[in-house]
């Protein structure tokens, strides 16, 4: 399969999806709209910007107002959703899309945080900083601060992305995938507060909002670490082009190759590259071509994305306790077409179309 038959995969993924969760304002579907909204910019092709266009306004109301979505929740998943809204406000000038940042933003301004001033993951999982949440958050918060020129909002996003690298290093230049300041869930270490195990889908999180907030502040965002996870992450590739669920333990017993953090590497590796940050494009490059010849999988004339992690997380959930073993990680169920690994193949698939000479 070849760079324009993924193409037209995203294409009919995209006329076929219905929104993750019942139209209700989430992450999954963000995930989606931040990919098209990159190959809109890629390629300027209408298709990209009607497929956004039809699925965010059926959640956008004229006042901003965003389907079924309460600030009260203090969910920091919901804040990614937001992200296009900068590209549909720049395309139509609609005031509804800057509208419905702002209520986000808002969210941000009350959203609970530890002592030290890192964002709660979700209210439900209180004291506790997870890799996932800074990508849903802090991208968004630098480019609302830039466009509404509040510069303190900047300032404070970068604060806590520095404290929770800190917070959550982990292995051979990588980071696990939680903290628990309060030191009191089963899942984390009673001295230092982290989580056991380097699960690739959130080293992948962490990866994509180093790079692309590396885009948004070149000048003040944290390269050096940046670079370093990006190299740490090339060492973990395997001969096949893609990374194992449990990053850091390639040899564990039913550790599979996985497809999102796959993706999400793709796309940081050949990004970072563009910004100059190192040389990775290859191996970024090769990983999105693994993943369109070895993952994309056609029966009866629909195309689909393997071999993806449905979910995980840390603490009791739906019946299940969640411990942050490396076993654990091999526990959840693998899925296809998962909104969660489509949409940063569809980023990664922008990012190769653009292939950009690195930046001097």
């Amino acid at each position: 399969m070849t760079l324009p038959d993924v193409l037209e995969y995203f294409d009919a993924f995209a006329g076929r999806y219905s929104h993750y969760k019942d139209g209700s304002w989430c992450y999954e579907d963000g995930c989606i709209y931040r990919g098209l909204a990159l190959l809109h910019e890629a390629t300027g092709e209408a298709r990209w910007w009607d497929h956004l266009k039809r699925l965010t306004d059926a959640q956008i109301a004229p006042d901003g107002t965003l389907s079924g979505y309460r600030i009260d929740e203090f969910n920091i998943d919901h804040i990614l959703a937001g992200r296009c809204l900068f590209h549909l406000a720049d395309e139509t000038a609609d005031p509804r899309y800057m509208a419905a940042a702002g209520h986000l933003a808002e969210q941000l301004s009350r959203h609970p945080r530890t002592a030290a001033g890192n964002y709660w993951h979700k209210q439900r999982y209180p004291s506790q900083v997870w890799l996932d949440g800074l990508y849903m958050g802090l991208p968004f918060q630098i480019e609302y601060g830039l466009r509404s020129q509040q510069t303190a909002l900047i300032d404070d996003a970068l604060a806590q992305l520095s404290r929770a690298l800190e917070l959550t290093r982990g292995p051979a230049g990588l980071y696990v995938h939680g903290y628990d300041a309060a030191k009191a869930q089963g899942w984390a270490d009673p001295e230092t507060g982290r989580s056991a195990a380097v699960w690739a889908r959130a080293v992948g999180w962490l990866a994509m909002a180093l790079v692309d907030i590396c885009a948004l502040v070149p000048e003040r965002a944290p390269k050096r670490q940046t670079a370093e996870l990006l190299n740490a992450v090339a060492r973990q590739q395997a001969p096949s082009g893609l990374w194992p669920q449990v990053l850091d333990a390639p040899d564990l017993p039913g550790n599979y190759e996985e497809s999102s953090a796959s993706a999400m590497f793709a796309y940081a590796l050949m990004r970072g590259t563009e910004l100059g940050l190192g040389e990775w494009f290859d191996a970024g490059q090769r990983a999105h071509d693994a993943l369109i010849e070895t993952r994309l999988e056609t029966q009866g004339g629909v195309t689909r994305l393997t071999r993806i992690c449905h979910v995980a997380g840390l603490g009791g959930f739906d019946g299940k306790m969640r411990d942050g073993s490396r076993e654990y990680y091999l526990s959840e169920d693998i899925v296809e077409d998962d909104a969660k690994g489509v949409g940063p193949l569809m980023m990664a698939a922008a990012q190769r179309l653009t292939a950009r000479t690195p930046a001097e």
